[in-house]
């Protein structure tokens, strides 16, 4: 069977790891600086003076005036889902992570050691830890392991047989499918609640008023198991361990210092012995904010390198979007590639030589005179009727 787990408010949770004290009281998740002010997940404390998430800050603030608002710390939310992760895949369970707060594994390769199904599934809550009020559910496809966890109680696992699958669906809200918010309303105008009654209709009639999204939602809700998620749950690729950090005495804002401090932590990052020369695929920087919260922002590369050059062009430019001053900053190789090197051709084309001769000439040139010794002309305004401005002599990157 495929299981389901999941944290409800987990980026919240996360941020309120080191303020204990806030879970007693009404909080709830700020909104990400330059969105939409919708707060995110809120405490039971905030859940019983009338907040819910979603609702815009001024009518939470209205609602309930004692509201505190938790900064977003992704750092946190990062570090706290790769601790989830790794205690259950040293109970021995495959991970199949969608975000946070979410994880779907197969039973099969757990069941004989823990004596079935749901003694698979109590060994994974108590794997994850009490403090995260976790829930699981299972079922025999992705969608139907994901309702029973959402309607399971904290700390308790509900199993769903193939054969109750439909008659489980039917009374639960439109809520768990995936659709945006404007089709949840839509869908309430027509009358329909629940997710027997978004299966009665024709499957016609919802993919034209709905669109390809519907469609697919109308199959969960039906178990069509030929249109829903992929039944195979793939367990994630072991996950790097190589971080680098770097605390500063007084906060820094300045660009020019966080880049040099970027380019120490990647000279540090590449000469772990750790990574035994094998390339970065996915990398990702963090900083810890002065007033309170955490930034992190992390690169799939299109081909995996160890390049300090490529690497610092594809990070360094997203330091410009660190929002106020930093106290610590942090380097981590999410993942890496399994080679350790590229494969060359036997017969290499015409001219690979000479440009590889004039590539090497031109960055010894660099390096001897300065980077303004090394230049392209690029056509900025080719129609104007003055010659100086058609063109600019731009150092060139060899």
């Amino acid at each position: 069977m495929i299981a389901c787990l999941v944290i409800p408010g987990f980026e919240l949770r996360a941020a309120l790891r080191s303020r204990p004290r806030l879970a007693l009281e009404p909080a709830a998740l700020a909104p990400p600086p330059g969105r939409e002010p919708l707060i995110g997940p809120v405490t039971a404390a905030a859940e019983a003076a009338g907040v819910q998430a979603g609702m815009r800050m001024g009518e939470a603030l209205a609602t309930c005036p004692a509201l505190v608002l938790v900064e977003q710390d992704p750092a946190a939310v990062e570090q706290e889902w790769e601790g989830v992760l790794r205690r259950l895949e040293d109970a021995g369970i495959a991970v199949d992570p969608v975000e946070p707060g979410v994880v779907y594994f197969e039973t099969a390769g757990v069941e004989r050691l823990y004596g079935g199904v749901e003694a698979a599934l109590v060994k994974a809550l108590a794997s994850v830890g009490a403090a995260w009020d976790a829930r699981a559910g299972a079922g025999q496809r992705r969608f139907v392991a994901l309702a029973a966890a959402s309607v399971a109680r904290p700390g308790q696992a509900v199993i769903v047989e193939g054969k109750e699958e439909q008659g489980f669906l039917e009374p639960l809200p439109l809520s768990l499918l995936p659709l945006p918010s404007n089709r949840y309303a839509e869908l309430e105008g027509l009358g329909v609640r629940r997710l027997g009654e978004l299966a009665s209709l024709p499957g016609g009639a919802v993919e034209e008023r709905l669109g390809p999204e519907g469609k697919r939602a109308w199959s969960l809700a039906g178990g069509e198991r030929h249109n829903a998620q992929p039944t195979r749950v793939r367990g994630r690729s072991p996950a790097a361990e190589l971080a680098e950090t770097l605390s500063f005495p007084e906060a820094v804002a300045n660009e020019l210092t966080l880049r040099r401090a970027f380019g120490v932590l990647l000279d540090r990052l590449l000469a772990r012995p750790e990574r035994a020369g094998r390339p970065l695929r996915k990398i990702a920087v963090s900083a810890r904010l002065v007033g309170g919260g955490s930034w992190r922002r992390a690169t799939t590369l299109r081909e995996a390198t160890a390049e300090p050059g490529r690497l610092r062009s594809a990070l360094g430019s997203k330091l410009l979007e660190i929002p106020a001053p930093v106290t610590e900053l942090r380097l981590e190789a999410v993942e890496l590639a399994d080679h350790v090197g590229n494969q060359l051709a036997l017969v290499p084309p015409e001219g690979t030589e000479a440009q590889g001769r004039l590539r090497e000439g031109l960055r010894q040139v660099r390096a001897s005179a300065g980077t303004g010794a090394v230049c392209a002309v690029v056509e900025v305004a080719p129609w104007s009727r003055i010659p100086e401005t058609r063109a600019l002599v731009v150092p060139r990157d060899v």
